[in-house]
């Protein structure tokens, strides 16, 4: 059950081509958002739809497959965990910001190579 605690699982398309880069110490990470949309009827029973945004962060050799197989516009399914971390700007500022560190990633496009 401790799996469950601090796992999410979303099926989305990319905003825009990953971010991979390697590091000093030799691990590859890759960065990249996805949307997702939630369609659901209204109090007045008309069709609504709701685009939510998600920051993904994909290390290692999902990192490699991200950046070799995955573009703007894929459609990927992934499984993973969500983190919070913060950082000072060039302003000096805290800025805090909430990820999801991918386990597992599936490539849903049809006419992917």
């Amino acid at each position: 059950m401790n799996a469950l605690r601090n796992s999410v699982r979303l099926i989305g398309h990319l905003g825009d081509d990953p971010k991979a880069r390697k590091l000093d110490s030799g691990k590859t990470v890759a960065n990249f958002s996805i949307a997702t949309n939630e369609i659901y009827r209204d109090s007045k029973g008309e069709k609504q739809s709701e685009t939510t945004w998600h920051r993904l962060v994909a290390w290692g050799k999902q990192a490699e497959v991200v950046e070799s197989y995955v573009k703007k516009g894929s459609e990927i399914a992934i499984e993973g965990k969500i983190t919070n971390r913060s950082y000072e700007d060039k302003n000096g500022e805290k800025q805090y910001i909430s990820e999801v560190v991918i386990r597992d990633i599936l490539l849903l496009d049809k006419n992917q190579n």
